[in-house]
């Protein structure tokens, strides 16, 4: 039985306790959506918090309990305020009390690094959901670490710079095998690699977007140097600008539909079963049309296919398995629609309908639209195939028929869409610019795929100028910039090709001349069919290395080797490398795949014979009597030899300033 002294405590501790929730949750101060619980703030800086609050033109109080310091903040005619504290060496868990007359307290916040994660898919790719990297289920079951602290941003435009954001999963988290297995993997690894060697909290912001341009995520003041860019976000910020866009995508398309040769012959039934193609080329599928058929043309192409069918096939329903295409497709089977999608790296699997299958000749009708880079149905990870009945399975790969409907270059340049991620600004705007008040350590960007073959600004201008751009923004001037080279992919190439893939490589490592940056190279752990490598643990822990090497003075080997310079003797090309260790290591002996090729005055590339001495190759080929230039991994899917003694592959790269090849 509780006595009248105790009921009476009791009751009164109850009544404060429901009194002090209530208070929190009807605080007149409101903050931005990813300052709260769980957060880590930068150590060692003058951090800014703000928000708001109806207490306008009164002192609001925020409390700190890693120095029990108080802070007086007076409340603008607008409601706004701001303050900033000074954070000790790393530590934690803390609390910061807020008091504008009702009490807000964020808790368990870590003192630690905070780092800014962005760019395009691989960057996005989380450990399990779509990306499912390797070994991904031990991974997140072993993922317990309450010091590493993830916040994942939404995907959002905007057409105008904003400080509006929101957050997913209620803010910062603690990882844990619940919180990580939809978060950025790469970044995932690149915190943990940190932590294990330093002990220091970690807190990762994590801001990108799948298939997006380097210069959707710069400010307008970062792409102002650049005049190609300047009509689109001059439209972009105006009021009507989506009027304007549907205009003149009107205009365009009904351009493009007169010039596609296949749509004007056939009236628009490309798709019918009895259209006679027996003109039309002849592809092997899966393969990308403009490696084969058609060189570097972008736009539409149109494939055919038909197949025999069992006879007890016929009349039940079927699944048909494009796998990738790359870009966009639209698909008819017997003259019905199965199917339409829209992206390069989407596997198509379309059902069709027992209505559609309806003799024993299935018509299989496929219209592709490419707007850059590869295009044609390619497969990536399925295999072309129709599904029947019992999981019976009837191949698709070989010969198809196709044609060319209509060749962007020959038409007039499409409108640039008013919404969607891939316009200039947009994801700064929205995904970049809420957080420049927010202290950081430094950023860390996986990006460059959608530029490989972009035909605007250069992206060896762009990077460095992105870089410059965040440092602004951020007020640091030597803020840490790492970022990761392009993996290798693709088909490998059997004799020297241009390469739209090593020519960015080269605009990422030449960014290495920007102070306080650095590259994970990993065209050693890329796939052939896949653009979204699934070994994210050796970029993440690649880049780690970097960090752990340059801002927290670790003595371990962090990048490949890097060529210092070069002679001509004879008949030979001798390059020095500084080897980033303590020495050179050169792998196997067959240099025919984009590992190093040698070039006379005609700028014919040739596979070259190497011999190692010390930390020096001797390169030549009986072909080229008079060398004058060398490439090494000057491919889109190079094998990589050149090494040192810790495992970390040297940057591709060449000799010569050529724009030929």
């Amino acid at each position: 039985m509780i006595k009248p002294k105790q009921y009476k405590r009791t009751l009164l501790a109850l009544l404060l306790s429901v009194a002090s929730g209530f208070s929190t949750l009807q605080a007149k101060v409101q903050l931005p959506a990813f300052i709260g619980d769980n957060m880590v703030l930068q150590q060692k800086e003058k951090v800014k918090i703000w928000g708001t609050s109806t207490a306008v033109g009164k002192e609001l109080s925020v409390n700190t309990s890693w120095n029990n310091k108080s802070y007086q903040v007076e409340v603008d005619r607008q409601g706004g305020w701001q303050v900033y504290l000074e954070t000790p060496k790393y530590g934690g868990p803390y609390q910061i009390t807020i008091n504008d007359g009702d009490q807000l307290i964020l808790k368990n916040i870590l003192i630690g690094e905070v780092w800014f994660c962005s760019g395009q898919s691989n960057m996005e790719m989380p450990l399990a959901g779509w990306g499912k990297i390797n070994n991904f289920e031990q991974e997140i079951k072993a993922a317990n670490f309450p010091n590493i602290r993830i916040l994942q941003i939404p995907k959002a435009t905007a057409n105008q710079p904003t400080n509006a954001v929101k957050v997913e999963s209620g803010g910062w988290n603690p990882v844990t095998p619940q919180s990580i297995p939809e978060f950025s993997a790469t970044a995932y690894f690149f915190a943990r690699e940190i932590y294990e060697k330093t002990g220091i909290p970690i807190g990762l912001i994590h801001s990108s977007w799948g298939g997006t341009i380097i210069e959707a995520w710069m400010s307008r003041e970062a792409l102002s140097p650049f005049s190609t860019y300047t009509a689109a976000i001059e439209k972009i910020q105006r009021p009507d600008a989506q009027e304007i866009y549907a205009k003149d995508l009107a205009e365009w398309n009904r351009v493009a539909e007169q010039q596609d040769q296949v749509k004007t012959a056939t009236q628009g039934d490309w798709f019918a079963p009895q259209l006679d193609k027996s003109s039309w080329s002849t592809i092997t599928i899966p393969s990308f049309f403009d490696k084969n058929l058609f060189p570097g043309m972008d736009g539409v192409v149109y494939f055919g296919k038909d197949v025999e069918l069992p006879a007890h096939w016929q009349g039940k329903p079927l699944k048909l398995i494009l796998g990738a295409i790359d870009d966009n497709d639209i698909t008819y089977v017997n003259g019905t629609k199965v199917g339409e999608t829209v992206g390069y790296d989407q596997i198509r699997k379309y059902t069709v309908p027992a209505t559609a299958n309806n003799g024993s000749l299935l018509h299989i009708a496929v219209r592709v639209f490419d707007g850059a880079g590869d295009g044609g149905i390619y497969g990536g990870t399925e295999q072309p195939r129709l599904e029947g009945p019992n999981g019976e399975q009837l191949s698709l790969v070989g010969d198809w028929k196709c044609k060319v409907g209509y060749d962007l270059a020959k038409l007039p340049a499409k409108p640039n869409a008013m919404e969607g991620p891939n316009r200039p600004t947009v994801l700064y705007n929205a995904m970049v610019k809420p957080f420049v008040d927010f202290k950081i350590k430094g950023a860390i960007w996986y990006q460059g795929e959608s530029n490989a073959d972009s035909k605007d600004a250069p992206y060896q201008q762009l990077l460095p100028a992105l870089i410059q751009d965040w440092r602004q923004q951020w007020n640091n001037e030597k803020m840490p910039f790492y970022f990761v080279q392009l993996a290798n992919f693709k088909a490998k190439s059997v004799t020297p090709q241009p390469s739209s893939w090593a020519r960015l490589r080269e605009a990422q490592r030449q960014t290495l001349k920007l102070p306080y940056t650095g590259m994970a190279v990993i065209t050693d752990i890329g796939d052939a069919q896949d653009i979204h490598p699934k070994n994210k643990q050796d970029v993440g822990r690649r880049l780690g290395w970097i960090a752990t090497a340059q801002l927290y003075g670790k003595k371990i080997p962090y990048s490949g080797p890097v060529l210092q310079h070069w002679t001509t003797k004879a008949a030979e090309m001798e390059l020095s490398f500084n080897p980033m260790g303590k020495k050179l290591v050169l792998k196997g002996a067959d240099n025919r795949n984009g590992s190093f090729t040698i070039a006379g005055a005609d700028q014919v590339f040739y596979p070259a014979e190497v011999k190692q001495v010390g930390n020096k190759l001797i390169v030549s080929a009986k072909e080229v009597p008079s060398p004058v230039a060398v490439r090494y991994g000057w491919a889109d899917n190079p094998d990589l030899t050149l090494y040192n003694e810790a495992g970390i592959p040297g940057s591709p790269f060449r000799t010569d300033d050529w724009t030929k090849n």
